[in-house]
């Protein structure tokens, strides 16, 4: 992820003690107790952190789990949470060593141990489940424990990962409440974050209590509710009958569109934001996509701009390389490579292929926010000339991830959430061997630049192994770059706090809200 430049569009005071010319900034009394009500269309896959690797069930693990170390708000380094410390070890970049706070307790009363945290890590790997975050672990040779210290012995020198251990996956669960070889799948999360979960109804609902025996950088929020709705267009309708007091990820882009900063019955929040979205393609042996000239000539039929100004109502920015603008290694390769549409030449590719046209090929989404009208754009625009056939079909989020980890679809659009402020979560979960998109795809010369730029402790040194590596991408295309999206948040003009709910560095603050 990166350091994120908020522009609050609507008064939102964020002061001390006192209001300057505004808001009220202490709850009152009558609403101290209050539950607040979020809305989103994010969806969750598992409530365990070893069985899921999306922004829906991550954005919750942030409230309801502990990892040894988090991101404060806008921060771009990692910080003790349930750790009291961590830090290389030895002058190199394999062995990272943390020092586990003494006074965490899980829901059940028990103490949590370094045992604790090498379990949760350790399972995550044995699980590899191929929605899971296990790719983030990938160099991760061994866990041990010495005295109250967890040692990570990493088998190549990696300055990302106090980062990766910042996010999900270094989520903290209760070794005696979850199976160390399978995903654990009741309704139950045993944890030891800000919050306690109180209630789980699929696809509809999540409650949350503070939780009292929290020890770590935060300080535990009001009661909050979280709903989930299956589109965008459910969640503003929400919005506008006062069923949700805070509604974020993703309202319709029309509606985003027109906020006005004069409107002030509400705050909205509008932020830089490093969130993408991609097209992925199959490439393994058996696609009519596996010939890189045929990915090429998509990319010269893909028009960005268009699908910014129709689909999203200038809500989002063209974009055209892995890593977004605002992150050190951002550059414009696939911008380079393809300029601008030209079905001529995308053409005289498939030609030199010797394919036969229209090249069909299956195209999936997942149901939410937008995806169906952009579906029917990149349909449109990459049947241009009449070179390609797309076969469109849209899924229910659970089931469109089983399809792209089964290797099912040809191609697939799919967003993502930066996991830390560093280019590499744009790099080795995308594009890597391995990668958790699940292409097929693997370049010697990729991992290697990837590799490389996990040497560098300054990471303003990774610049030039990432252009290289954008330049790699743009040319074998096992993705295409989409867009980049701002964020935004919409809240009540009695809700204040959610200016830091979601920041850009992977972290869902649900404890930053307040009634004022």
């Amino acid at each position: 992820m990166r350091s994120v430049r908020m522009r609050i569009i609507a008064a939102v005071a964020v002061l001390a003690a006192v209001g300057v010319g505004g808001w009220q900034l202490l709850p009152s009394s009558g609403d101290n107790d209050k539950t607040i009500v979020v809305g989103t269309t994010d969806s969750i896959t598992s409530l365990d952190p070893a069985g899921a690797y999306d922004s829906g069930s991550w954005a919750l693990y942030s409230n309801i789990y502990q990892s040894l170390l988090t991101y404060e708000p806008g921060g771009v380094e990692p910080v003790p949470d349930a750790a009291k410390s961590c830090g290389f070890e030895g002058g190199g970049l394999t062995t990272y060593q943390c020092e586990l706070r003494d006074d965490l307790k899980f829901p059940s009363g028990r103490k949590v141990t370094v045992k604790d945290v090498k379990y949760s890590i350790d399972r995550i790997k044995a699980i590899n489940s191929p929605v899971g975050p296990a790719p983030l672990l990938s160099n991760l040779k061994s866990v041990d424990t010495d005295g109250d210290n967890v040692v990570f012995r990493l088998s190549s020198g990696d300055a990302t990962f106090p980062f990766k251990l910042a996010t999900g996956v270094g989520a903290i669960v209760d070794s005696t409440k979850y199976p160390e070889n399978k995903v654990r799948t009741d309704d139950g999360a045993d944890g030891t974050g800000p919050y306690t979960l109180t209630g789980y109804t699929k696809d509809e609902k999540i409650t949350l209590e503070p939780n009292g025996s929290y020890k770590g950088a935060f300080k535990a929020g009001k009661p909050v509710e979280l709903r989930y709705y299956a589109d965008s267009a459910k969640l503003q309708a929400a919005w506008k009958a006062g069923e949700v007091s805070v509604a974020t990820r993703q309202l319709p882009p029309k509606m985003l569109a027109s906020l006005s900063a004069s409107d002030t019955t509400q705050r909205v929040t509008e932020a830089e934001s490093s969130e993408t979205r991609n097209l992925y393609f199959n490439v393994r042996e058996g696609s009519p996509l596996r010939d890189e000239r045929v990915r090429r000539a998509l990319a010269w039929l893909v028009n960005r701009q268009e699908i910014a100004t129709s689909v999203y109502d200038g809500t989002v920015e063209p974009l055209y390389s892995l890593i977004p603008t605002g992150i050190t290694g951002h550059s414009t390769s696939f911008f380079d490579a393809y300029p601008q549409p030209d079905v001529d030449k995308a053409k005289q590719l498939l030609k030199a292929a010797g394919v036969s046209t229209p090249v069909t090929f299956t195209y999936g989404y997942g149901k939410r926010g937008a995806a169906e009208p952009e579906a029917a754009e990149l349909k449109r625009q990459l049947e241009a000339g009449g070179l390609f056939k797309v076969d469109v079909k849209g899924y229910e989020w659970s089931e469109f991830k089983k399809q792209w980890a089964d290797g099912k679809l040809d191609a697939y659009a799919v967003g993502w959430v930066a996991d830390y402020p560093d280019a590499d979560t744009f790099a080795a979960p995308l594009v890597g061997t391995g990668s958790t998109m699940n292409t097929g795809y693997s370049s010697k010369a990729v991992d290697k630049l990837i590799l490389s730029s996990q040497q560098y402790a300054d990471r303003s040194r990774v610049s030039t192994d990432f252009r290289r590596l954008q330049d790699d991408v743009a040319q074998d295309v096992p993705v295409i770059p989409l867009w980049q999206r701002k964020e935004y948040v919409v809240a009540t003009e009695d809700v204040g706090g959610s200016q830091y709910l979601a920041d850009g560095n992977g972290v869902f603050r649900l404890w930053s809200l307040n009634w004022i």
